[in-house]
């Protein structure tokens, strides 16, 4: 929480605008100027100034005034902290290329730094376009892997949440040919351990967790496998309802996300990406919620990508921005 204050100051929290091509930065300083936000946090927005003021004026969006990084532990209101070396004249609306990406990563690095300084309690990061992060020579697939680094992180998880729905990856952004050769229990184990301790926390009591199997019929014990389900899964399964945690599966992914299963389950522990993100987007894309679990720092993030197409139109949905910034808070 913050270093300064009385003990009613309220979180800081770091928004970064994410690419500045595509849909966060409109996104971000909407929802700073939300009254229901502001009454619960004071929402710094980490982006480059001048990029946020041409936006502004061009989306008719108020803007913050801006703070340096020095003055963010004592911030009390709405800001911009200059974040990101580019100016308007290096890049296209709806359009990426390295400068965006550079931008991008160095507005999430500086709001990493005032995290683990204490400055800010909790990041709530816009979309960012791993396209234009490799085309700047950033080695870091996205935000997860880059938040793993800088915290000297390994037992960590990506969980996507909503009311509707919830889902932790064994697996998070690697192609689906390497999934199987990369699964592991020990991977599988720590989904669904820290898919236990964060729903813990959220609902206030031991959460029933359902892991789904990697393969057609889960397998059909071997028939439709190489032996995943048997010799990765359900170890990890038998050691977790051996720890004490409620836990069923593996699963047939096609029918684990049925409705009367997600009546019956708090979280799922899905084996990779798209296992897990396309159910909870199809039920829940303008509210989910992505979180990085096991992080010494609170990290949310809006599930949706730039949306390059509807960037400098004032178009965009904000709602999973919202949610994001509200669970942050909350976390925080």
């Amino acid at each position: 929480m913050s270093k300064i204050g009385s003990s009613q100051s309220l979180p800081r929290i770091a928004i970064t605008v994410g690419d500045v091509a595509g849909v966060g930065p409109e996104l971000a300083l909407k929802c700073a100027a939300i009254e229901k936000i502001k009454s619960r946090c004071v929402p710094l927005v980490f982006g480059p100034k001048t990029v946020l003021q041409a936006i502004g004026a061009k989306l008719n969006l108020n803007v913050p005034p801006s703070i340096a990084p020095t003055d963010i532990a004592g911030a009390d209101s709405a800001a911009i902290v200059d974040a990101g070396d580019i100016t308007s004249d290096q890049f296209e609306i709806g359009s990426v290329n390295e400068h965006t990406g550079r931008a991008s990563f160095q507005a999430v690095d500086l709001a990493i730094t005032q995290a683990l300084l204490q400055d800010v309690d909790a990041i709530a990061t816009g979309p960012i376009h791993k396209e234009a992060w490799h085309a700047a020579g950033i080695q870091f697939p996205g935000h997860t892997e880059l938040l793993a680094s800088r915290t000297g992180t390994s037992d960590f998880c990506m969980m996507l949440t909503s009311e509707t729905i919830s889902c932790v990856l064994a697996t998070i952004h690697i192609p689906l040919a390497d999934v199987a050769t990369l699964l592991t229990t020990e991977k599988v184990l720590r989904a669904i351990r820290q898919s236990h301790i964060a729903l813990s926390r959220r609902l206030g009591r031991s959460p029933k967790v359902t892991v789904c199997g990697l393969n057609p019929h889960a397998g059909e014990n071997g028939l439709f496998s190489h032996g995943e389900e048997t010799d990765i899964i359900q170890p990890a399964i038998a050691q977790s309802i051996s720890d004490g945690i409620e836990v069923i599966g593996p699963l047939p992914p096609d029918t684990a996300f049925t409705p009367a299963m997600r009546a019956t389950t708090d979280v799922y522990v899905c084996m990779y990406h798209d296992q897990g993100l396309i159910p909870l987007k199809a039920l829940a894309f303008d509210d989910a919620v992505n979180v990085t679990l096991g992080l010494p720092i609170v990290r949310t993030s809006v599930d949706h990508g730039t949306a390059l197409d509807l960037a400098g139109q004032g178009k965009a949905n904000h709602q999973s921005m919202i949610a994001a910034i509200e669970m942050a808070i909350d976390l925080a």
